[in-house]
């Protein structure tokens, strides 16, 4: 945790007051805006994150004024694009968040800016389906539909009309739909012996998300496998549904509620039998563990949810840590070139993945901690792609240095992307993308 000036207390968030007319108040927003961005201005700590601040840092030095007097409210909007809440300003950088008396949170205002935007209907169909993963999913894990997307997504002439028609732009690199869903096909063991740790619940409930159900369901598997190995019973979570990320990423609050009246009822259950609630996608994790506690901040059973869920190589290193984890491991893995992405270092639970990857004989973990720049959706977008690519330089050049054997990340967008960046910048590389799970279940032989 960043050390604030002027304090050693850790930073703070406020509950979102989403149902507050207020907070749909245009005017109270521009104010607000004018106000911390007059803040950021006069610090500019956060100028090398993302492309947000130095939008606000160009549009102020180019006015007439030279100051944010000079800009006017209708460019304001050209920052709220740039954000992609990756919340890093908030948890690294800024040190005029709660408890200081300026009381900064600049991801949840520009998530404010974005929830007004949406309520006033200016949201393009783009980015309505680009956010409907479960309704896109459904219809592109039918085998056929799935390898006819899967062409057209490969096809130059049909994705530079895909351009044309939905901004989505013709050069990223999209997932592949699988030909079947993993929860369809996931095989979990429930029926093995429960062995609780001091820091551990014995037995696990995967909620699978929809990237891992719809487009690499073999991660999910391999997550099976690893608690099978580990002797540790696990159920599926029975009816689950996007966890509302993207929309909450569009401002559509009142589909993140609706999709959380689906998945919470499901998850409180198996949280208040003891069961440990893992999830294979960073994005997800933090969407239970602290989005929504902090958008329905009165709902015991999201409290609950959100205590009772874990990043998977969290739980993993805490139960090495009871003792509890094999390491019978059958081969080393080389070179790893490991990017821990936004969503997972806000979780601040520090680099588990990397620690239990080094538990690995005859592997060299090497670490990059920071930012990719595709982050969900925005990175697809015909008019982000150039900046996603940009923000992503240094981490394609970090991750291709040394001659890793394996490119791998938490989030598997990620881990495309930054395939994608390595390749494109013509760098010759060995190294194959591998999701953590997956090295991990190679680790041990399976």
């Amino acid at each position: 945790m960043t050390v604030r000036e002027g304090s050693l207390e850790a930073p703070r968030r406020h509950p979102i007051d989403w149902r507050n007319p207020q907070f749909y108040d245009e005017d109270a927003l521009n104010r607000e805006l004018h106000r911390v961005f007059d803040i950021c201005h006069g610090c500019r700590r956060c100028v090398n994150l993302c492309t947000a601040f130095p939008r606000l840092f160009d549009l102020v030095d180019e006015g007439p004024t030279g100051e944010l007097d000079g800009v006017p409210e209708e460019k304001y909007a050209e920052v709220v694009d740039r954000c992609y809440l990756c919340d890093m300003c908030f948890m690294t950088k800024c040190p005029y968040v709660p408890p200081h008396e300026w009381n900064l949170d600049f991801p949840h205002l520009m998530l404010r800016a974005k929830a007004i935007r949406y309520k006033k209907g200016e949201i393009r169909l783009r980015d309505r389906l680009l956010t409907s993963t479960d309704a896109i999913g459904r219809l592109a894990a039918i085998p056929v539909v799935a390898q006819a997307v899967n062409a057209v997504n490969g096809n130059r002439t049909a994705r530079g009309m895909m351009q044309s028609l939905l901004g989505v732009h013709k050069d990223r690199r999209l997932p592949p739909y699988a030909p079947g869903k993993f929860r369809s096909r996931a095989r979990p063991r429930p029926d093995l012996p429960v062995r609780d740790g001091a820091r551990t619940p014995g037995k696990v409930a995967v909620f699978s998300t929809c990237y891992v159900n719809y487009n690499e369901p073999g991660i999910g598997q391999d997550l099976l496998r690893l608690l099978e190995h580990n002797e540790i019973p696990v159920v599926m979570a029975r009816k689950e549904a996007c966890c509302g990320m993207p929309k909450l990423e569009l401002g559509d609050l009142e589909a993140v509620e609706r999709l959380k009246d689906i998945n919470i009822p499901h998850l409180v259950a198996l949280a208040r039998e003891g069961y440990a609630i893992l999830t294979p996608v960073p994005s997800c994790t933090l969407m239970f563990k602290s989005e929504l506690p902090l958008l329905f901040p009165r709902d015991e059973d999201v409290r609950v949810v959100g205590e009772a869920m874990f990043d998977p190589f969290e739980y993993f290193v805490q139960r090495h840590r009871d003792g509890l984890l094999k390491t019978d491991f059958k081969r080393g893995l080389g070179k790893v070139s490991y990017h821990i992405p936004c969503h997972s270092r806000v979780q601040n639970v520090g680099q588990k993945t990397r620690e239990a990857l080094q538990l690995v004989p005859d592997t060299q973990v090497t670490t990059v901690e920071r930012c990719a720049g595709h982050d969900g959706t925005w990175g697809v977008k015909e008019e982000f792609f150039a900046q996603s690519m940009k923000i992503g330089r240094p981490v394609f050049r970090q991750m291709a240095a040394g001659e890793p054997d394996f490119v791998s990340s938490d989030c598997p967008i990620a881990g495309r992307h930054i395939m994608q960046g390595i390749d494109d910048s013509g760098t010759q590389t060995r190294a194959e993308r591998a999701h953590p799970l997956t090295l991990l279940r190679m680790a041990y032989g399976l």
